[in-house]
């Protein structure tokens, strides 16, 4: 099943009180009912010719007041997130996922390839984002980069958590233990879904990822600078209007001090890299050296300068001779 589709799904369902379950997962077994049902319905969610926003907005309006938000969510979602021939199948699935839910069954998600768990986890970020105000989202935005340091500069708590052979239950309960009230709940909710939905060894990585689609959430991209010395308030703004243009899009900075880069910047903005530092300049130019510039200049002028050195040589003998 499509990966963006599993994690929006577990975030929407994981929500839904116990006591409500069962009701939801009738009723989305309903909408399953109705698509086999309704043959103008279906045509217009199978029509290769309406995207997927499309789709998805064309059955958010027929279910709306009919059954419950969280039914509505995931049953809509569904048919845009997939090819129009898997509509039926998403439906379906998510009726079936829904169901398990209901009758008390432990979901664990299936291990997935790097990109497809990625993906998955984005897919839930989705349907939380969905549920927050945007004012919310720099502060969600920040918290994840802060843990993101932090799993980072922790050796130990890197490898426990990237450790896949240790329970996800586990791993989720070392990350409640450092997070639970000292986040927003939006934050931990993400956090222990990717140790969940992603992959183990990639804990780090997917949280960095979860960082720039917050970010993208709010209509902004993500800078990672690393700067050889402190970036001040003027110097700042200029550099975010400079990779603003650049990136096509708002960028909003996030600054690491590293003294090695000697001075200047090194940026990343998605696939974008740039490298301003002293240290890249001086190795760009070890580099031209290494590659026979230098060489090439000496051997260019070796001849001038033997002759300037045999030329002094008898000029020297001529004084001698002289003397």
């Amino acid at each position: 099943m499509n990966p963006a589709l599993q994690g929006y799904v577990a975030a929407v369902l994981e929500e839904v009180p116990d006591g409500d379950r069962a009701r939801v997962a009738g009723e989305l077994s309903a909408v399953e009912r109705l698509l086999d049902a309704n043959a103008d319905l279906r045509a217009a969610l199978t029509d290769v010719a309406v995207p997927g926003p499309t789709r998805r907005a064309v059955l958010a309006e027929v279910l709306e007041g009919k059954v419950a938000e969280a039914a509505r969510r995931a049953a809509a979602f569904a048919v845009g997130a997939v090819r129009v021939q898997e509509v039926s199948a998403a439906v379906t699935w998510v009726a079936h996922r829904a169901r398990q839910l209901s009758d008390g069954r432990v979901i664990e998600e299936e291990a997935l390839a790097h990109r497809d768990a990625r993906t998955r986890v984005g897919g839930y970020a989705t349907a939380v984002f969905e549920e927050l105000p945007a004012s919310e989202l720099e502060e969600i935005e920040d918290e994840l980069f802060r843990f993101a340091r932090t799993v980072a500069d922790v050796p130990a708590l890197r490898s426990a958590l990237a450790d896949r052979d240790v329970p996800v239950t586990e791993r989720q309960g070392i990350i409640a233990d450092l997070l639970a009230g000292k986040v927003r709940p939006a934050t931990l909710r993400l956090v222990r879904y990717v140790v969940a939905g992603g992959r183990a060894r990639d804990f780090a990585g997917t949280l960095e990822w979860l960082v720039e689609r917050t970010a993208e959430a709010r209509g902004w991209r993500v800078a990672r600078v690393r700067a050889g010395q402190e970036v001040d308030g003027p110097e700042r703004r200029r550099l975010e209007e400079t990779l603003s243009r650049l990136a096509g899009s708002p960028v909003e900075l996030q600054v690491t001090l590293d003294p090695t880069l000697l001075a200047g910047v090194d940026v990343e903005i998605g696939d974008l890299r740039l490298d301003a530092t002293a240290r890249g300049r001086l190795e760009r130019l070890r580099e031209h050296v290494m590659a026979g510039g230098w060489q090439d200049r000496q051997a260019a002028s070796g001849g001038t300068d033997r002759q300037g050195a045999d030329g002094a040589g008898s000029a020297a003998q001529r004084e001698r001779s002289d003397g």
